[in-house]
């Protein structure tokens, strides 16, 4: 029997809802529009996903113009979500997120979550770290914390009522060209997000023990 209190099994209850009724939908209600507001409120709470060395690398271009939705649609393969959907959130990873170190770890001094030497110790121990390491490191890194942010960013929408569907199809050199993203920034994937006008189709996952192995992995 569960030591969990009514309100936290009640809690425990509507977060596995959230998980289990997250779909992704690629048919969107066009008449529905998700306020700025709500999009950034959605956003914000999207940043308290983890990442490396608490650096965030994230970077959310928020397209919600309908001729801009309109210049994305050809890119994206045509894809009828990119215009109707309220708005297409590109997640962009910025490879020179160490500049931004200071700034993150004074405001956790500020927040008295850590004494000054020590974040001084880390802004100059990452420094010297990402100075050495290779371009291709530093990306892999910067993706992994955006796939965070980005499904952490999907369970939240549908936690509001709304719905989403991440995107890796779409031609991302033409994305850089049409939307002027410089080199510092790398597009990770597109999420839409809106009202359902039709229902996500549920899908089937493979068996837990087809893809969890305790201690050591099975040779074939």
């Amino acid at each position: 029997m569960s030591d969990l209190q009514p309100t936290q099994l009640l809690e425990q209850q509507l977060f596995s809802d959230v998980i289990r009724e997250r779909r992704s939908v690629r048919n969107y209600d066009p008449a529905v529009k998700i306020s700025r507001e709500e999009l950034t409120e959605i956003l914000q709470e999207a940043t308290l996903a983890p990442s490396s060395a608490n650096l965030q690398p994230w970077r959310f271009l928020v397209i919600d113009s309908p001729e801009l939705q309109q210049k994305l649609l050809p890119i994206a393969f045509n894809q009828q979500q990119v215009v109707e959907a309220s708005a297409i959130i590109a997640i962009l990873g910025d490879l020179e997120n160490i500049k931004l170190a200071e700034k993150i770890y004074g405001q956790a001094v500020e927040a008295g979550f850590m004494p000054e030497q020590t974040a001084s110790s880390f802004i100059e121990r990452y420094t010297n770290m990402f100075a050495s390491m290779p371009p291709e490191a530093i990306r892999q890194i910067v993706n992994v914390d955006c796939g965070l942010v980005s499904m952490q960013l999907m369970n939240i929408a549908r936690a509001k009522g709304y719905d989403t569907v991440p995107m890796g199809g779409y031609d991302k050199g033409k994305f850089i060209e049409a939307f002027g993203i410089s080199d510092r920034y790398t597009p990770v994937m597109l999420i839409a997000i809106g009202k359902a006008a039709t229902p996500g189709r549920p899908t089937t996952r493979l068996p837990i023990e087809d893809v969890t192995f305790f201690n050591e992995i099975p040779q074939e």
